[in-house]
């Protein structure tokens, strides 16, 4: 089955662009979180963060940071929220980029899901240590 997201990129689908460039599109997501909600995309089929070319992950996040800075300016926001969700609540299995426009007030608390604490600090130091081994991992 092809890729929704890849068949907008190709413009074999219509969606509501708000830009372009030769590696990645930005466009309105049709269910927003608020207007000028905004999915940006890499043209190049990448399913999660990790999927997308090192060489890639620069541009992709400068054209974040100006969309940000433009949907906060276009909506009149006073700031903004960018999340990326890898496979786990990706509605469509390639790599996007929410920008969404935030305002004081606007009903939103933080993240979407419980927060918890560590136990103790033997716990935090054990979770710091695995994580911290698989950076070293991957870093070889």
């Amino acid at each position: 089955m092809p890729c929704l997201f890849c068949e907008i990129a190709r413009h074999a689908i219509p969606a509501a662009i708000v830009f372009e460039d030769d590696n990645s599109l930005a466009f309105l997501d049709h269910r927003p979180l608020f207007h000028g909600h905004c999915l940006l995309i890499p043209k190049d089929h990448a399913e999660t963060l990790a999927d997308l070319p090192q060489d890639a992950v620069g541009p992709l996040f400068q054209t974040a940071q100006l969309l940000a800075k433009a949907v906060e300016q276009g909506m009149s926001a006073d700031g903004s929220f960018v999340a990326v969700n890898n496979r786990i609540s990706q509605s469509v299995p390639h790599l996007h980029i929410h920008i969404v426009p935030r305002r004081k007030g606007d009903g939103l608390k933080g993240f979407f899901w419980p927060r918890t604490k560590y136990a103790d600090d033997e716990t935090l130091d054990a979770v710091r240590q695995r994580v911290a081994d698989a950076l070293a991992t991957l870093n070889h």
